[in-house]
């Protein structure tokens, strides 16, 4: 069995209302979920469910009440260099240029120049934006600002990197297009992700297994293992029935 690199154990996270006529409002309750290394988990649900607030915990970004989250057997205690976060938002410097938006984590690092250079060089060559290496975000595509987030992040280095809905924002076409670099990205590199998406088609082109949460404070619904050969075909018979399986389940969620 693969080693698990996130153990989350009966969390509670609720959010207090500072407003004495409004309820406190509880998220996630004793949730428990184990994350392998180099898996790509997608994580699907209706809005609201709190899937958004798992990934922020896992960053580090948000506290939470009881339970326990584990990385590699040990409590996770705030943000790390080993952890990346990508947003829908794009969160580019508007000020930098891509090369400096994805050489930004870098100068915390104890590295020479002639280093961070290399390191931005292989990674622009990467997203395929060499040419736009001193463009500003205002200059680029939705789609190519995604791609220096991405770059940003994996520029760091982190073991794992948490997605939360980054192709949400962008057109049919340009998604496709990401979602095909991102898993070239992954193959090629192996990290751990752990993608938030609303499309059960996206969940199932990428993912090694779809973890579908309730509306019910952020219980698991479903469970699936996607076994089918990668690169993945949208027309293959198996693909087509389980996008519609999990399709009718997301419907049945809605209606609770």
């Amino acid at each position: 069995m693969s080693n698990i690199i996130f153990d989350i154990k009966n969390i509670d996270k609720t959010y207090e209302s500072t407003d004495k006529n409004r309820k406190d409002l509880k998220v996630i309750e004793d949730f428990s979920l184990k994350i392998r290394e180099n898996e790509f988990l997608c994580i699907i649900g209706p809005s609201g469910c709190g899937k958004s607030t798992l990934l922020r915990i896992l960053a580090g970004l948000e506290d939470f009440q009881m339970g326990e989250v584990l990385f590699r057997n040990k409590p996770l205690r705030g943000t790390g260099m080993e952890r990346g976060m990508v947003f829908q938002s794009y969160s580019l410097m508007p000020w930098l240029n891509v090369r400096d938006n994805i050489g930004l984590g870098l100068k915390f690092k104890n590295m020479g120049k002639k280093e961070k250079d290399e390191i931005i060089d292989e990674h622009l060559d990467m997203i395929n934006l060499t040419d736009f290496a001193y463009a500003y975000p205002s200059e680029l595509s939705g789609g190519m600002q995604q791609r220096v987030a991405i770059a940003r992040s994996l520029a760091n280095n982190p073991e794992v990197i948490l997605m939360d809905e980054p192709f949400g924002a962008l057109d049919a076409h340009t998604r496709i297009q990401l979602q095909r670099e991102l898993l070239r990205i992954w193959e090629s590199h192996k990290k751990t992700i752990v993608f938030i998406t609303h499309s059960v088609d996206e969940a199932i082109y990428l993912g090694d297994r779809i973890i579908m949460m309730s509306k019910d404070k952020g219980s698991i619904f479903k469970e699936v293992e996607v076994d089918l050969p990668r690169p993945r075909e949208r027309s293959n018979s198996i693909y087509a029935n389980l996008n519609e399986e999990l399709l009718d389940d997301f419907e049945k969620l809605h209606g609770q």
